[in-house]
């Protein structure tokens, strides 16, 4: 099946299911015009993100990797009004895209987007006491995969739910002769998951606009 179908079929879900609107729109179109890499998910993908942060009843969300804010503002908009979205970015003028792209969807209130190496960034919201988060998304550096698995356990409680997006690589994960450092890591954060004794887990594979990858999903036990 050609990648014109997949294409075709995300349109389709999309146009009926997660149709853009004024704000989302213009996200996208402020992160191309800075020179974003165009690595936001998927329309569709965003909505689910949102059905997840809806479902999990999240009221606290830390999300690693901002970007232009695309799937922060999908993460936000489940959100109640008195909900806070942490969103981690290591490059300040992606940021500063980001929170011109929230302040735009009315959610500047909602989200505080952090400067910095994550790695940094998640020590101090250790240090400040600022857990524990309901939901997490990680989609930022992939050779960090683990290490931010590790910190959303720590920064969780029973019940929260972790999603680390961009797992499949391609195919890239099913091979254990790869020296691709993000395949590695990858395939280090999925078998870390698997060992983990307060987590349960499951990733499925996908296809359409952003290509072949795909998603894991973990929910934190007692």
């Amino acid at each position: 099946m050609s990648n014109d179908r997949w294409n075709a079929v995300d349109t389709y879900f999309t146009d009926h299911l997660a149709p853009a609107d004024e704000a989302l729109t213009a996200a996208l179109e402020a992160s191309d015009a800075a020179g974003l890499p165009q690595i936001a998910v998927a329309a569709n993908q965003g909505k689910l993100l949102h059905l997840l942060a809806l479902t999990q009843g999240a009221r606290r969300i830390l999300e690693i990797g901002t970007l232009g804010a695309y799937s922060t503002i999908w993460l936000a908009r489940a959100l109640p009004a008195d909900g806070q979205l942490v969103s981690l970015e290591y490059n300040p003028a992606h940021a500063e895209v980001a929170r011109g792209n929230l302040a735009r969807a009315g959610l500047d209130k909602t989200v505080e987007v952090r400067v910095g190496a994550a790695l940094d960034s998640l020590a101090a919201l250790e240090a400040e006491g600022a857990g524990p988060f309901d939901l997490f998304f990680i989609d930022a550096d992939k050779v960090n995969n683990p290490n931010y698995v590790e910190w959303a356990v720590k920064l969780s409680r029973p019940g929260s739910l972790i999603i680390v997006d961009n797992v499949v690589r391609e195919g890239a994960v099913a091979d254990a002769a790869s020296e691709d450092p993000s395949v590695v890591a990858t395939r280090r954060m999925v078998e870390l998951v698997g060992e983990h004794p307060r987590l349960t887990a499951t990733a499925v594979q996908t296809v359409g606009v952003r290509g072949y990858d795909g998603l894991l999903l973990a929910r934190v036990q007692g």
